[in-house]
C-alpha cells in the first residue's frame, strides 16, 4: 500500500486573497474556511478526489528565503503562451530563480511572491 498526496498547505499573509487567486488559476472553488482563518480550495470533487486541495494558512510573517517546494502547472485548454498571458493578466509576475532562459517552462510568482512554473505540455482536464 502507498500514501496519496491529498492536500498542500501554504503559509499566507492573506489567505482569503491568495486562495481566491489560486482558485481562479486552477478552476477550483472554496471548500471551507477554518476559525483560524485558513481557507481550503479544491476541485469540485473536494478533498480526497483525483486532485489535491490547497489550504492557505494564515501567518503574520512567512518563512524567509527560498521555498523548499513549488507548484508546477500545465495548461488544459490552451497552449503554453496563451496560459502564460492568462496568468500574467491574473497578476502573476515573472520570477528569476536562476534559470538560463533556455528552459521550456516559465517561472512565475503568485501575488505573495511564491514561485511556480508553467510547463510546456498540455494535460487533459480532470
Amino acid at each position: 500500500m502507498a500514501a496519496r498526496f491529498s492536500e498542500l498547505v501554504i503559509d499566507s499573509r492573506d489567505p482569503e486573497a491568495l486562495a481566491a487567486w489560486w482558485a481562479e488559476v486552477l478552476g477550483y472553488g472554496v471548500l471551507g474556511r477554518d476559525e483560524d482563518g485558513a481557507v481550503e480550495i479544491g476541485p469540485e470533487a473536494g478533498f480526497g478526489g483525483p486532485a489535491p486541495t490547497l489550504v492557505f494558512a494564515p501567518v503574520s510573517d512567512p518563512s524567509p528565503g527560498k521555498p523548499r517546494l513549488h507548484l508546477d502547472l500545465n495548461a488544459t485548454d490552451r497552449d503554453q503562451d496563451a496560459e502564460l498571458r492568462r496568468l500574467l493578466d491574473l497578476g502573476a509576475t515573472p520570477a528569476d530563480v536562476g534559470q538560463t532562459g533556455e528552459e521550456s517552462w516559465h517561472v512565475l510568482a503568485d501575488p505573495e511572491g511564491n514561485p511556480f512554473c508553467l510547463l510546456r505540455s498540455r494535460l487533459d482536464p480532470l
